[in-house]
């Protein structure tokens, strides 16, 4: 802590109840009242110092036993005008941090310049308060006790002053300097820090991140100045957006139940702050999402979503909560679904979570990743189908199962209505999805929880999926799925067969090219000179010979399954003989292990069956 001694006499003031005395063993002959304290001194010391005060002074009446003067506006009040009454006296005082800007405007508002004396109190304090600008922890110690001499700190330019020295020192950290000391013994502590008189001189400007702690201490106000410094400084968004999520985190104890990724810390100064009010944290979110830099992903969606629920929970304005959905929707990519169930805190409360929240976010990223979508999908799709699962997902596949899945997590609740459910579903173009999967999952669960649906209102949401994007566990359990209507399940029995016959017919097609290829290869050693040994088809044939008895079995299997359903439901008779389907016997166990013969499904066959399909539809 930087300090500096002034004066050479001896302590000669004392408290006595609510008066200062001074024991000079001459009587005083003026008293100054200051709030409940009152100082009795003499006129001369002070007058010689302060121009303010000889004037006042000559105002008052001269009563018998002694002039009365009130100083109630005086900055720093009673705490400034002891020191301020010492230094006329000529008594010792120290200068430091934490008491040189009460004394600097109170030496301004007593007109204590150098026309009342050589190395006044005006000089003296700018003097050490130009010294205390090189220091981070002094700087930020002289900055808090701005507040308590406003407006004079202003006037005087103080804070400005302060704030732009903490500003250049975060700009460039080699301006960092440690806390004035003035003793020379120096310890080595067990960790080899230098400490002094408990101070770690040790520097602790370390990372980008090492002043977020100190400034978090600032109140509201003067911390949004910094920012704005910081801001002017070019310093960057990344940085000025993670000192703002610690404050936050910081000073609003319901965002702070949200978030639980708080350092250690953060959390024990957390602690030991008085709980501000409602409106308090009202204010502050509303301003911190105000002071946040605009570059998309600058702060963590978790910590945007947590604000959004903390400013719906606090009733913000409605542009603070608009500006958060805008944030999140940009990068909706990078949100959990934990996050994303915000509890639905308005007047209706029709729903349990806040849906139509999430559908004007997802709105928004639709917006912001228009044009990528439309350049892009069919690159993307192409290179998805050449690499496989290797792939990263986009964004938009990401967004599209982060809904589906949160779908299905507000699909049991009773209140909520087709057309929303439907309205924030078919968001998603259908290229995204490569499987359909988790958007079945979440109808078959709305179906289940919404059973007095009509079966128009059935098929309608039905409609959102994509049969033919169904993985083989998926359109078995909706091949026995009672809840879906007849026409979906028999789409998804009839893409099924369709894959599984196009499936079969590219395993003849390629069995053909091996053993064409295993005659060619015969011949192969006696063309080639690199010695090399031609690759030896019959394993691989082999594997294709047992790859189709597997795709035989599956077939059997849902023609089993079909023929338990067609005699549940007669009405299914006329629809299959529409596609075509005649049921079939049972085959014997001898039959199912022979591998079927080599037979090419015709293109032509394939198409009818597809015709059907659109009739049925």
């Amino acid at each position: 802590m930087a300090c500096m001694k002034l004066g050479s006499k001896s302590e000669m003031f004392y408290l006595y109840g609510q008066s200062w005395l001074c024991s000079t063993g001459l009587p005083s002959d003026i008293i100054i009242e200051i709030g409940n304290t009152s100082f009795h001194l003499h006129k001369f010391p002070l007058i010689s110092r302060s121009r303010e005060l000889e004037s006042l002074m000559r105002e008052v009446p001269c009563e018998p036993d002694k002039s009365v003067l009130e100083l109630h506006g005086l900055p720093g009040g009673a705490k400034a005008f002891l020191h301020v009454a010492k230094f006329c006296y000529g008594v010792k005082m120290e200068l430091t941090a934490s008491n040189v800007v009460g004394l600097r405007c109170a030496a301004e508002y007593l007109q204590m310049s150098e026309n009342y004396g050589e190395g006044n109190l005006i000089m003296q304090t700018e003097k050490f308060l130009n010294h205390v600008f090189g220091y981070w922890t002094d700087t930020l110690v002289a900055l808090k006790t701005c507040e308590e001499v406003l407006p004079m700190a202003e006037e005087l330019h103080i804070a400005s002053r302060c704030i732009n020295s903490l500003v250049l020192k975060v700009a460039d950290q080699s301006l960092v300097n440690l806390p004035v000391s003035s003793g020379p013994s120096v310890a080595q502590s067990p960790e080899d820090a230098q400490v002094w008189n408990g101070i770690s001189l040790t520097p602790k400007a370390s990372g980008e991140d090492w002043w977020f702690d100190d400034v978090s201490s600032l109140s509201l106000p003067l911390y949004k100045r910094f920012i704005g410094g910081a801001s002017a400084r070019n310093i960057k968004p990344n940085r000025i957006a993670g000192s703002l999520v610690y404050y936050a985190k910081k000073h609003i104890p319901l965002l702070g139940s949200q978030t639980s990724s708080q350092s250690g810390n953060s959390s024990s100064l957390k602690s030991s702050l008085s709980t501000p009010s409602e409106a308090d944290q009202r204010n502050l979110i509303e301003e911190i999402v105000e002071l946040l830099p605009n570059e998309k992903g600058i702060a963590p969606t978790k910590f945007l979503l947590g604000c959004l629920r903390t400013a719906m929970a606090l009733y913000a304005s409605s542009s603070c909560c608009s500006s958060l959905e805008k944030r999140i929707g940009s990068q909706l990519d990078e949100a959990d679904l934990e996050d994303l169930l915000i509890p639905n805190i308005g007047f209706s409360m029709e729903t349990v979570h806040d849906i139509d929240c999430v559908q004007r976010m997802l709105d928004h990223f639709m917006i912001v990743e228009h044009d990528l979508i439309d350049t892009t999908s069919n690159d993307i799709e192409e290179d998805r189908q050449i690499v496989g699962s290797s792939q990263p997902l986009s964004p938009m596949a990401k967004v599209a199962n982060l809904i589906d899945s949160y779908l299905a997590e507000v699909a049991p609740d009773v209140n909520v209505k087709l057309p929303k459910f439907q309205s924030l579903a078919a968001v998603i173009p259908d290229h995204v999805r490569t499987l359909d999967d988790g958007l079945y999952r979440a109808i078959d669960i709305y179906l289940k929880n919404h059973h007095w649906l009509t079966d128009s209102e059935k098929e309608q949401i039905c409609r959102l999926m994509n049969c033919q994007k169904l993985s083989l566990e998926a359109s078995t359990h909706a091949a026995q799925n009672e809840r879906l209507p007849l026409r979906v399940v028999v789409q998804v029995l009839f893409f099924e067969q369709l894959k599984l016959r196009t499936s079969v017919a590219s395993w003849f097609f390629a069995s053909d090219n091996v053993e064409n290829s295993q005659n060619l290869n015969a011949n192969l050693p006696l063309i080639r000179n690199d010695g090399s040994i031609p690759h030896n088809p019959v394993v691989a044939f082999d594997n294709m010979k047992e790859r189709v008895a597997e795709l035989e079995k599956e077939y059997l299997s849902m023609k089993q399954d079909l023929e338990k359903m067609m005699k549940s439901k007669r009405g299914w008779n006329v629809l299959l003989r529409k596609l075509g389907w005649k049921p079939v016997p049972k085959p014997s166990n001898a039959n199912v292990s022979k591998p079927c013969r080599k037979s090419k499904i015709s293109p032509a066959t394939t198409a009818q069956m597809e015709e059907k399909a659109m009739e049925v539809k």
